[in-house]
């Protein structure tokens, strides 16, 4: 195979990889949640509203300190996706004016594919600029919401403020996701082989970071008593 047409084998074969493994993850996340970490943090974060919605008197600076922790989170991930987006635009013009290819550049070398590869990480770094705002936007008015006195004898309110929290969540998620696709990304400007080698081995760390074990599930089961259910919610006086 000639080196000019690596590219258009490896990197597809590269990102199916990486989009395959993520496709096996969502299935898995809506047939069994309890055997991915995403979601089993989701049920967490829903019994923790119903909790501290019980007593929002009580429980409401510790839940605004949770939240705001969150926002900081989202907060740090946008700005340095953002940052990069810049770095990157005037990267890319600086070398495109200068037309020079490196020696350790193994793959397609004309100016075309060298655009392509800054623009595919400049949309990575931008797409994850918007989930991160999107996961702060949902933080924002969970923090409002949980704070309710008049919310914590209504269980459909309470519901509602766990789905806009696991909203906020699943956004950042995503934006991380795509710092983890930047990394192939960047793997790109070197040549296809180190791409496609990357995607491979991101797959197969995250499959050990996304999946829980037995004994996780265990440690989740029994870290409360019962979980809290619409009905239980009363009145606290």
């Amino acid at each position: 195979m000639e080196e000019k047409q690596l590219d258009y084998v490896l990197v597809p074969l590269g990102l199916a990889v990486f989009g395959i493994y993520h496709v096996w993850l969502l299935f898995s996340i809506l047939r069994n949640p309890t055997t991915t970490v995403v979601g089993l943090n989701a049920q967490s974060r829903r019994q923790w509203v119903f909790s501290m919605m019980t007593d929002p008197l009580k429980n409401g600076v510790l839940t605004v300190q949770t939240i705001r922790n969150n926002i900081m989170a989202s907060t740090l991930l946008a700005t340095a996706a953002i940052t990069l987006s810049s770095l990157i635009s005037v990267f890319a013009s600086n070398s495109s004016s200068s037309n020079k290819s490196s020696e350790l550049v193994y793959g397609n070398k004309t100016p075309i594919m060298s655009s392509i590869k800054y623009f595919t990480i400049l949309l990575c770094f931008l797409v994850a600029f918007l989930f991160n705002v999107q996961s702060i936007r949902y933080y924002a008015h969970v923090s409002f919401l949980a704070t309710l006195p008049t919310s914590k004898d209504k269980p459909e309110t309470i519901e509602y403020v766990a789905r806009n929290l696991n909203r906020g969540s699943f956004f950042w998620s995503l934006g991380l996701r795509a710092f983890y696709l930047s990394f192939p990304l960047f793997f790109w400007i070197f040549g296809p082989i180190p791409m496609f080698v990357c995607c491979c081995i991101m797959s197969f760390v995250l499959y050990f970071l996304d999946t829980t074990t037995s004994f996780t599930r265990y440690l989740h089961n029994h870290s409360m008593k019962e979980e809290i259910k619409p009905d239980d919610v009363v009145l606290v006086r």
